[in-house]
């Protein structure tokens, strides 16, 4: 694991530090790592619930199915939370969804863009809208801004991670669908904007799962605004699943297992737990 950073009267992410440690959690931030989620990984058993690792500067990201994060130094954030709460194995699935909401809201903070228009269908897509695209890209306007992914630690709690893009320039976008918050209007540099990012959503997040635990009322409020936030549904969709299997489908719903619930063209809807997606009004 990296070493953290040495206590100084410029420590990084101060926001973020001081949320995290008043929370009675361990926060930490090295200059540069491999993967925050590895890291986070190697030490969870001797972290308290909440605890975070962050930084500017990841040269061996990893995102869902096993894909490569390009992440260029001191453009980009890669912060990783441990959860360590008293789960059902339903709710610990809906971890990337909620991490996925949670990271939406606090873009959106950033951005101080407003939400999506919603009709019966779904929201409308808008090019300043901040979704989530199922089960865990935020996008802004249909462009990927920032990917999850969670990984279940030796003792059992649960690593989550993210990656933001935020200030690499349009013409050094890592793919044609991405975007940046500085390239969709967030004025700041990559630190303030990381520490402002982070800040929200570890909070975001901690509460989402508070929540979870209790159940009941609470728990639904939580499922309902990862609805809310789901830009997938609505939409006419491409699923690749992991056999290969590539099919067309309209995007109906998330059902009470956190998976994404589709029709396909013969008129049948069933419930997709794993599954690459693409929006076709974006394709």
């Amino acid at each position: 694991m990296s070493t953290p950073a040495s206590p100084s009267s410029s420590l990084p992410f101060p926001r973020s530090r001081a949320a995290v440690e008043s929370a009675g959690a361990v926060f930490t931030a090295p200059e540069t790592t491999g993967s925050t989620n590895a890291d986070l990984l190697a030490a969870a058993v001797d972290q308290p619930h909440g605890s975070v690792l962050a930084t500017l500067h990841q040269t061996a990201g990893r995102g869902r199915l096993d894909r490569t994060w390009s992440a260029p130094a001191g453009e980009t954030l890669a912060a990783s939370v441990l959860v360590r709460a008293d789960l059902g194995e339903r709710d610990r699935g809906w971890l990337p969804l909620v991490a996925g909401s949670a990271m939406r809201d606090a873009i959106g903070r950033v951005l101080a863009f407003r939400g999506p228009t919603v009709c019966s269908d779904g929201p409308v897509p808008d090019d300043r809208a901040v979704l989530v695209k199922w089960p865990n890209d935020v996008q802004i306007g249909g462009r990927k801004v920032c990917g999850i992914l969670c990984q279940v630690a030796a003792d059992g709690s649960v690593v989550v991670g993210a990656g933001v893009n935020l200030t690499i320039p349009a013409d050094r976008l890592p793919t044609p669908t991405s975007t940046s918050l500085a390239v969709a209007g967030a004025h700041g540099d990559a630190a303030e904007l990381a520490d402002e990012v982070l800040s929200a959503f570890h909070r975001a997040v901690l509460e989402a799962v508070a929540r979870l635990v209790t159940g009941g009322a609470a728990a639904e409020t939580v499922r309902s605004r990862v609805r809310s936030a789901c830009g997938t549904i609505g939409q006419h969709v491409r699923l690749e699943l992991p056999d290969g299997t590539v099919d067309e489908a309209e995007a109906t719903g998330i059902d009470d297992d956190g998976r994404i619930t589709i029709r396909d063209r013969q008129g049948v809807t069933r419930g997709v737990a794993v599954g690459d997606i693409t929006h076709l009004r974006y394709a």
